[in-house]
């Protein structure tokens, strides 16, 4: 049997790794990957103390996580092709323009 801690040190590298996309990364795709990257870090989290200490409300949990994030891809896509539409670019910075 695996230990919880191996888990939670996993769930940690990929959360840092995606925070570290996030804040690196300039291309609005490479930073929604980071995103998804760091919620199924967290989803790790859920299940594995979900199975730590017996329980289903953790795997509730992960059932919402992948709700939102579902519905976070299919807004934030939509919105990404809107900014490619119109800037022919994917680049965050350019996005900031369409404020004026």
């Amino acid at each position: 049997m695996v230990p919880l801690s191996w888990y939670l040190a996993l769930s940690a590298v990929l959360f840092t790794i995606g925070a570290a996309g996030v804040i690196i990364k300039r291309n609005a795709i490479a930073m929604f990957m980071c995103i998804e990257l760091m919620l199924n870090a967290t989803n790790i989290t859920f299940v594995a103390f979900s199975s730590f200490f017996r329980d289903v409300t953790g795997q509730l949990f992960v059932f919402i996580v992948v709700t939102v994030a579902a519905a976070e891809a299919a807004v934030g896509l939509g919105i990404i092709i809107a900014i490619f539409r119109n800037r022919l670019s994917l680049d965050v910075d350019d996005a900031s323009v369409l404020r004026d």
